[in-house]
């Protein structure tokens, strides 16, 4: 995938990850970023569990599995020790 194809991808997970976890949210910078970390998380464990490349393009199943990657970290940062709730 390009950069920017990572970026818009990372950018809607993040989005939409925020809006399920509720919390203060990470702004756009930050949503990227837990978006993008999310799709390389959510994309790991698909190829683990499922095989296959499931990051390929800008499609549902993509964005769906960033999504997935990107709350998984979103529950990891916040169950971190010594950080106060988001």
């Amino acid at each position: 995938m390009s950069l920017i194809a990572w970026i818009v991808v990372g950018l809607i997970a993040g989005w939409l990850a925020g809006m399920v976890m509720k919390g203060g949210g990470y702004g756009v910078v930050g949503n990227i970023i837990v978006g993008v970390v999310g799709a390389l998380v959510g994309g790991f464990l698909a190829s683990v569990l499922f095989g296959g490349d499931y990051l390929q393009g800008i499609n549902l199943t993509t964005l769906f599995t960033a999504f997935v990657g990107a709350v998984i970290a979103i529950a990891l940062v916040r169950a971190l020790p010594g950080r106060s709730p988001v």
